[in-house]
């Protein structure tokens, strides 16, 4: 112990485990163990932990430090999965973005962060040139595989071939990734991500998501590893487990069925979008999936009528977590007992209990605590909070309350703990003098046999304030109509909650993490010539 005592207790040193050495650890209990597979290629344990000393080694020559942001762009790869263990060993932070972003949102976020270097794919020249010329004193800028602007990703691991940096100390509150927000609505921020922090993150996930879990298991990747995805596979990694990429750059439903059975699939983190398309595809039948254990799904709340069909396709094994970027997936966990195709069994709109080691409050606007059943925001507290957003004091401030970090969502809790979602706190409108919720109109308008997808959102209305807009993606050989629609719904909730008008469309806009985004909802409604209402 160091430090002078306090109270009667002695100031410990803050140093924690380097992230990196979960992979340090596989190296050495099961070196010669596939940890990685892309396709057809496959990498052990072993070679990946010699391809991160590596470029280490070679950011290290090139002056990247302990502290310095390194800027990732690329699709899913191995290269982009080792990008986060070499900024950790280095005592850097990882920036990776979201591959689909435009040069311009991601020149953004180098100069945002303040990134020292990028690493980029070399599917996105315009990307990297956009970076350039906004953050023209990042150096050095590497291409994963061969582009025109930067050093060879591959030509610095045969340079670097046996190089070995010494793996730098940290603190527990020594950032290791900087975690930007979706910006839905506004700029994106940067949820800053420490050592010590995540530490307890895995901790958490293999406790409450995924328990048993080994090097024997396996998981497949069907999500950015940027993001979500990214703190699933590092947990992964925390036990060996192998990563299983498909070979395609474009989600192929049937591809990812056949991978299950191929790898012996333990686990897979998606959201429920995602979960909708793999278990309403004919594939789902054709190949093995017994394998499976956790289906993990996060991002936003399943329509229960989505969930029914998810158990029935792939039995219990479906895991709900609740929780933003910045607390890293740990708000609640609804584990596969808890889950029933059953209306009498399950807690229908549940998102599950508070994870191991959090605390969920939900709090009136003066923060003040509320009892079961009544509906306020959403807070949280634990070692899963981020530390804060990187560089922005006014969005710490909104962000935290009383050492509560505010999550923005609405909801309640129940008797027993189980929390329910009403919606994002953006996503109410008042109709009426009367706030309404969509998501309640949407799971009731989802229980219709036409419907695939929903969205509601409010907009402007001179006589009741804010009315709902429903807009609905119809399944394949469906039909019904506007007034038949509106017909089902009257006798299911109130009439001041019923939309004033409702859009069929062929698809609903996504974010790139598969999440219906109502800000897009809104801005295509908009110019598709929809709003304003016409008058009544």
């Amino acid at each position: 112990m160091t430090g002078a005592p306090r109270g009667g207790i002695a100031r410990r040193s803050n140093r924690v485990m380097n992230l990196s050495h979960v992979l340090t650890q596989n190296a050495r209990r099961f070196g010669g163990e596939i940890g990685f597979v892309a396709g057809e290629t496959t990498w052990t344990w072993g070679e990946i932990e010699a391809r991160v000393d590596a470029m280490c080694a070679a950011l290290a020559a090139r002056g990247i430090e302990k502290g310095d942001r390194i800027l990732v762009q690329s699709k899913n790869c191995l290269e982009l999965f080792e990008t986060m263990f070499v900024a950790f060993r280095l005592g850097a932070v990882w920036v990776p973005t979201n591959f689909r972003q435009t040069p311009d949102e991601v020149a953004y976020l180098a100069v945002a962060s303040g990134a020292r270097a990028m690493i980029c794919h070399a599917d996105f020249p315009a990307h990297a040139a956009a970076v350039k010329a906004a953050a023209p004193t990042i150096a050095p800028t590497i291409a994963i595989g061969r582009a025109d602007f930067g050093e060879a990703y591959d030509d610095l691991l045969a340079a670097h071939r046996g190089d070995k940096e010494a793996v730098a100390a940290v603190e527990h509150d020594d950032p290791c990734w900087f975690f930007f927000t979706s910006g839905t609505t506004g700029r994106p921020k940067a949820g800053v991500l420490t050592h010590g922090q995540m530490a307890f993150v895995i901790t958490n996930h293999l406790c409450d998501l995924m328990p048993g879990t080994t090097h024997e298991d396996a998981s497949l990747v069907v999500a950015p590893l940027s993001h979500g995805a990214g703190v699933h596979q590092l947990a992964q990694t925390a036990r060996g487990a192998k990563t299983v990429l498909p070979g395609s750059d474009r989600f192929d439903v049937a591809e990812a069925w056949r991978l299950v059975e191929r790898w012996s699939i333990t686990n897979m983190f998606t959201v429920p979008t995602i979960v909708k398309m793999l278990v309403e595809h004919p594939s789902v039948d054709e190949y093995d999936h017994t394998s499976l254990r956790y289906v993990i799904y996060a991002g936003a709340p399943m329509y229960r009528e989505d969930q029914k069909r998810a158990f029935a396709a792939l039995g219990p094994v479906l895991v709900q977590y609740f929780g933003l970027g910045e607390v890293t997936g740990n708000i609640t966990v609804l584990v596969p007992a808890l889950h029933s195709a059953d209306d009498t069994v399950m807690k229908v709109g549940t998102c599950g209990w508070e994870r191991t080691g959090m605390e969920v409050s939900i709090q009136d606007p003066e923060g003040r605590p509320l009892g079961p059943g009544e509906t306020g925001e959403i807070a949280v507290c634990g070692p899963a909070v981020f530390a804060g957003y990187y560089d922005n004091e006014e969005a710490n401030r909104k962000a935290f309350r009383d050492g509560w970090f505010l999550t923005g969502d609405l909801g309640h809790l129940d008797e027993e703990g189980f929390l329910y979602i009403t919606g994002r706190a953006s996503d109410m409108y008042i109709s009426g003098g009367s706030n309404v919720y969509p998501r309640e109109i949407e799971e009731k308008l989802l229980a219709h046999p036409a419907i695939g997808e929903v969205a509601i959102v409010g907009v402007p209305d001179p006589r009741w304030g804010e009315v709902g807009v429903a807009v609905c993606v119809l399944r394949d050989g469906a039909v019904v109509g506007e007034a038949e629609l509106l017909e089902f719904l009257a006798p299911k909730v109130s009439r001041y909650k019923i939309p004033k008008r409702v859009f069929f469309w062929e698809a609903l806009p996504k974010s790139g993490y598969g999440k219906i985004t109502k800000k897009a909802v809104r801005e295509e409604l908009e110019a598709r010539g929809a709003l304003p209402l016409e008058p009544a």
